[in-house]
């Protein structure tokens, strides 16, 4: 069977070692920062109900991590709790009935 060639594929050199070694080694880096003027803590609503506890900032990070690394809600709780710990920042962390009803909206 008659046809067009094959294109030969291109190949690449890698000319700049260290600085392509430096940007694997920076896609495995896992860095987190918060904003300590974050609005963590939801503020009152004036509605009638039970206020919400936690902003939608903080649902929202924790849903993060549980999409990123395809956690169940328990163990995000505690990832979160540990990212907060290392930050330093004394900030209670949604439980995982919280994340799961909120997670709907």
């Amino acid at each position: 069977m008659g046809g067009m060639p094959r294109p030969t594929p291109s190949k690449y050199r890698t000319t700049n070692w260290p600085e392509y070694n430096a940007a694997l080694k920076q896609r495995g880096s896992l860095d987190v920062w918060f904003d300590p003027q974050m609005d963590w803590f939801s503020v009152p609503s004036g509605r009638p109900g039970r206020p919400l506890r936690f902003s939608d900032s903080a649902i929202e990070f924790c849903l993060t991590l549980k999409g990123l690394f395809h956690l169940p809600l328990r163990q995000v709780t505690g990832l979160a709790q540990s990212l907060l710990k290392m930050a330093e920042l004394d900030w209670s962390v949604p439980d995982y009935t919280t994340l799961c009803r909120r997670q709907k909206t």
